[in-house]
């Protein structure tokens, strides 16, 4: 299985990249008719949920570990529709203050790394979690400011007594297993931004990346293509999910971007992710398709569906637009003029 990307690949070699989408929003299609209809919308790869939040609609985990049988199936089902995988997802919280919880997520996690191994997936995307802000506490605590003091004191607690501890036992497995974990940097996460993904990776080793996902950057006021840079120069990101996010800056001058209104409050939101060139025009996502080529990304971009505005198949369908007119089709050529 290969290895983290290296960072400023040789012009003359292949930089591959593939549209992907993670299937969760066609959970309710049994797995050979979402295949079917991806491979008809132009897509290459599918990132499978296995379990955590995304749930596992489209494997069984459990009896893929088991059965040989079952890994072969799946696999005939892929090559049937010209599909790869670009990651098994299993976003959770492995480091929850209850203790049941954690387990749960820290066995999801680990059984998805081995069951990548097993059908030679290069990536498992998940989130770094989020302990409590102190022992005994029992709510997970998303610390966003240094003062007063004790927040700054529960945000080392956070790192060196509960995170560090488990992401490096954690990173050995994956590193055992030869699978890289692809962590979104996602609010109400410890990990949220790419400073903090790096001082986690620098901890750990180079099988911890990001998952590159840019809808929850943009409203943190984070350049995409400055980011995918800073990550790339330490060959940092793993895989990349393709999801916009429009910010309303009406709302946002008023209350500012932490805003706890439900996802479909949508006309008092500050924010709200949209299908790929909703939230930002079509010569944007070619600058992040050309950044990354830059840096050497070479995976899918994995669309994640999650725009209230329209159904699932509309979304999907006009990211793979935007995204096809995007994504480079062959091989640099020689820069002949240099």
């Amino acid at each position: 299985m290969a290895g983290p990307v290296s960072f400023n690949h040789a012009l003359g070699e292949r930089l591959a990249m593939e549209i992907g989408v993670l299937t969760v929003p066609l959970g309710e299609q049994n797995r050979t008719d979402a295949f079917e209809y991806l491979s008809g919308i132009g897509v290459d790869a599918v990132e499978l949920g296995a379990g955590g939040w995304p749930g596992q609609d489209h494997l069984n985990r459990a009896a893929l570990l088991e059965s040989a049988d079952a890994r072969e199936a799946l696999l005939a089902d892929l090559e049937e529709h010209g599909l790869s995988i670009s990651a098994l997802a299993t976003h959770n919280n492995p480091i929850h203050p209850d203790d049941d919880r954690a387990a749960e997520a820290d066995r999801e996690l680990r059984e998805v790394i081995e069951l990548a191994d097993l059908l030679d997936v290069d990536a498992v995307t998940g989130f770094s979690g989020l302990p409590a802000g102190a022992p005994g506490d029992s709510t997970p605590n998303w610390v966003t400011a240094p003062w007063p003091g004790e927040h700054a004191d529960a945000h080392e607690y956070q790192w060196n007594d509960v995170a560090l501890p488990y992401w490096e036992d954690l990173a050995e497995h994956a590193a055992d297993h030869e699978v890289q974990v692809a962590i979104e940097m996602h609010p109400n996460m410890l990990v949220y931004e790419p400073r903090g993904l790096l001082r986690l990776r620098e901890a750990t080793n180079r099988w911890i990346g990001a998952n590159f996902d840019p809808s929850h950057l943009y409203w943190q006021g984070i350049d995409i293509t400055d980011a995918i840079r800073l990550l790339g120069e330490e060959d940092a990101i793993h895989h990349f999910h393709a999801k916009d996010t429009k910010v309303y800056e009406a709302n946002a001058r008023e209350k500012g971007v932490l805003d706890t209104k439900p996802y479909t409050d949508e006309g008092d939101r500050s924010w709200i992710f949209r299908s790929i060139g909703y939230g930002h025009g079509e010569s944007h996502w070619k600058d992040v398709v050309s950044t990354l080529r830059i840096v050497g990304y070479e995976g899918a971009l994995s669309i994640e569906h999650e725009d209230s505005l329209t159904s699932p198949q509309e979304g999907l369908e006009r990211a793979v637009d935007v995204l096809q007119r995007a994504v480079f089709e062959t091989d640099p050529g020689d820069a002949y003029w240099a």
